[in-house]
């Protein structure tokens, strides 16, 4: 049997994950959550890294959880250790020093709407769709409404999980779910655009910058204002800083160090 997550990465420093369980719409069993921890936590050890890009085999993105998996075993600890996992499995996302790309393709439901949101940055296909719908099934989708209420106004998020309805690619794009939606045959070419445009500045900046980014938006405005001002002061002082802002001064291209390093 093929590996549940094939890695490729090329010559820039883009890694793509590609969840690889087409027969069961990549569904985050515990292989998979395992698979996905793994690669993540190996990652962020490397400084080569400049983005990461997760994409998803077959039709479907991801359908949430593997349920077949989760009503065999019908007990408190083994469903608090699951969401546990899956939970550690998401925060890794954030964590990672690099920006990390959701490439959809196909439906995205419950845990796999959920994955969406984590992500950094996301680029759908106009085939498709989005639902947060554990509800359906009697489940309330309340670990995948901590990411989806991050994205998404809050009455907007309100609805998608108390009915468990679908909503088109463009209707996320308008939610602030994904920042694109594309034709099929467009969607590689509009990933390929966010990449470029990250690779184009230096990693020292934009892992600082995310850091932030996720620990300012949990706090009062003050307190995010006096660490953002922090870290915008040390970032000043970093060489790619200053010669960025020297080479803006100095009417030129900025010349950055490799790998922006």
């Amino acid at each position: 049997m093929e590996a549940a997550l094939i890695e490729h990465r090329d010559a820039r420093g883009v890694v793509t994950l590609t969840m690889n369980r087409p027969a069961n719409f990549n569904a985050l069993s515990e292989e998979m959550l395992a698979a996905l921890q793994a690669a993540l936590d190996q990652l962020a050890q490397d400084e080569s890294v400049r983005v990461v890009v997760l994409a998803a085999s077959g039709k479907a993105f991801c359908p949430g959880h593997n349920l077949k998996e989760m009503i065999a075993t019908p007990q408190l600890a083994y469903y608090q250790k699951l969401f546990a996992q899956c939970s550690r499995m998401m925060l890794a996302i954030q964590k990672l020093p690099v920006p990390v790309i959701a490439r959809v393709q196909g439906i995205a439901t419950a845990a796999g709407c959920q994955l969406v949101a984590q992500c950094d940055l996301a680029v759908a296909s106009t085939e498709a769709r989005f639902a947060v719908s554990g509800v359906n099934f009697g489940l309330f989708c309340s670990t995948p409404s901590v990411p989806l209420l991050r994205n998404v106004p809050a009455k907007q998020a309100m609805e998608m999980l108390v009915t468990g309805d679908f909503i088109s690619a463009e209707q996320a794009v308008a939610r602030g779910l994904v920042n694109r939606a594309v034709a099929p045959e467009l969607l590689d070419a509009e990933v390929e655009k966010l990449v470029a445009s990250i690779l184009d500045k230096p990693r020292a900046a934009i892992a600082m910058g995310k850091a932030v980014f996720y620990a300012q938006r949990e706090m009062g405005i003050e307190a995010a204002y006096q660490l953002a001002g922090q870290a915008m002061a040390v970032n000043m002082m970093d060489g790619c800083a200053q010669e960025g802002v020297t080479a803006f001064t100095e009417k030129r291209a900025p010349a950055w160090k490799p790998q922006g390093l």
